[in-house]
């Protein structure tokens, strides 16, 4: 462990003097390489430092100039070419794109113990869902409604046996936004679950758990349902901004390193 954070810490002093040098520097030894990389490489094709048509160094060469291997620089690579930033040519290499604008979304979370990017994230969360549950108060139809009364109740079956009830909690906030009648709202959603929520709500209810806060969590839930019950869409989006609050104070008790993260 020492040997591998001299070895970081050396990578990252590396990577200040390159840009001190207007180099490339070698990339410090970050959750994803390939992510890094690719991130690294997108700003400078978006910043105009690698024009329309132009060809990309080729993979030993990247390979080189950043300390990683030429897997790392092949999904790099891969990962601008789903983006629609760069084309590939057999033989030829990888060149920037007739249009650079970006084709997708993409949402790369490397460091869930850095306080500012789970700030965005739960800033992102909030406007989704509070959004969506606003829309699901005046949407909802009473099968819809009913879908959401089972998921609650769910979630108190799950907590009066003790558990977390996280597959529960998933659950009643997919059924509001599926209340929404917009798609749209449920593909991010999905996107989103994917990516970091399934982390956030597993990380929330371990600190709720260890410290008795199960039923005010679920309180929370049943202002939500209550909001979209009445109709009242006002409500229903302060309820599920209130809830995500909460939820993000509770995530900065998890990660200030007092409670277990799940797996370990």
């Amino acid at each position: 462990m020492a040997a591998d954070l001299s070895n970081a810490r050396g990578a990252a002093a590396r990577q200040r003097g390159a840009r001190e040098g207007d180099a490339p520097g070698l990339l410090d030894r970050a959750p994803s390489l390939a992510a890094t990389l690719a991130q690294r490489l997108r700003e400078e094709i978006l910043s105009g430092r690698f024009a329309i048509g132009d060809k990309l160094p080729t993979e030993q060469s990247m390979a080189a100039s950043y300390g990683v291997s030429r897997p790392i620089v092949r999904e790099a690579i891969g990962r601008l070419k789903h983006d629609g930033l760069v084309t590939t040519r057999q033989g030829a290499g990888a060149f920037v794109a007739e249009r650079r604008e970006v084709a997708s979304f993409r949402l790369d979370v490397t460091d869930f113990g850095n306080a500012e990017e789970i700030r965005n994230i739960v800033e992102l969360l909030m406007a989704v869902e509070a959004a969506a549950t606003g829309h699901a108060a005046t949407r909802r139809s009473a099968a819809e409604l009913a879908a959401i009364r089972r998921s609650l109740q769910a979630m108190q079956a799950a907590i009066d046996r003790g558990e977390p009830g996280v597959d529960e909690d998933v659950a009643f906030h997919r059924a509001i936004v599926e209340a929404s009648g917009n798609p749209f709202f449920r593909d991010l959603s999905e996107f989103l679950d994917r990516r970091v929520r399934a982390f956030i709500r597993a990380a929330r209810a371990n600190t709720a758990r260890r410290h008795g806060l199960t039923q005010v969590v679920q309180r929370e839930h049943e202002a939500i349902f209550e909001a979209v019950a009445a109709g009242d869409a006002v409500a229903a989006r302060k309820a599920a901004e209130n809830h995500l609050v909460q939820a993000a104070e509770r995530l900065a008790i998890y990660l200030s390193g007092s409670e277990e993260r799940p797996g370990e």
